[in-house]
């Protein structure tokens, strides 16, 4: 049930990466009014900058353009935005042109194109495109199938505190790939996924949940004491 669950993650996670809040003027009002969900007053805010070439405006038309949100649904342009802000080397964008080319959506889908943007991102730090590509390398799609740099990449993700990545570098101690098999990290990655996956994301926070479970059957009541408080004191890097 555990390489179930960790193959189909494998294959079906892809983060997009939400545009991180930048302080000054019209770009502060349009990333409000995006959040409130005033898709009008965005639009007309947002895309001169855009045009004017500012990476995050152009990341967030990007995103709108992708979910059709203001704008009718066009992945073309969402990909176009996307690529003039990952070009200039913003992590947000570099990210979410990788899963427009793991997608398909408006570019060919190509997972080596993928694997090049997540990596891009990745070195920044981007906690979705390490995720991103520790799952390119779980699964082998666009790089050699690598184990251990799954676990590296899912590490520096879940060291951030994203959620996906805790699950996977949980199930791949309990699993042994990459690394001895250790139940108390493998329950203290799963237990703290669990408590991170926000309300939107059932499914996945039952799957880290059920999977946590599972672990704890095969440990005795100190290795799950101990996996409990080293979550409790755990904290993001």
């Amino acid at each position: 049930m555990i390489a179930a669950i960790c193959a189909g993650l494998a294959v079906s996670i892809l983060s997009l990466s939400l545009v991180a809040p930048v302080t000054g003027g019209s770009f502060e009002d349009a990333g409000a009014a995006f959040k409130r969900g005033d898709y009008a007053t965005a639009i007309q805010l947002v895309r001169p900058l855009a045009e004017q070439g500012f990476p995050p405006a152009q990341a967030i038309l990007g995103i709108m353009y992708d979910s059709g949100s203001g704008v009718p649904q066009d992945y073309t342009e969402a990909a176009k935005w996307f690529r003039e802000a990952a070009e200039q080397g913003y992590a947000p964008a570099q990210t979410n042109l990788g899963v427009m080319y793991q997608k398909g959506h408006g570019v060919p889908q190509d997972n080596a194109e993928a694997v090049k943007w997540f990596r891009k991102a990745a070195e920044q730090g981007e906690a979705n495109a390490q995720s991103n590509l520790g799952t390119r390398y779980l699964s082998g799609q666009g790089v050699p199938q690598d184990y251990t740099e799954a676990l590296k990449w899912f590490r520096k993700a879940a060291e951030q505190g994203h959620a996906h990545a805790q699950t996977m570098l949980g199930l791949m101690y309990f699993l042994g790939r990459a690394a001895p098999r250790d139940y108390v990290q493998a329950h203290k990655w799963l237990n703290l996924a669990a408590a991170r996956y926000p309300a939107s994301e059932t499914e996945n926070r039952e799957n880290a949940v059920s999977a946590r479970e599972r672990v704890a059957s095969k440990m005795t009541a100190a290795q799950i004491a101990e996996a409990q408080r080293l979550a409790r004191e755990w904290k993001p890097k």
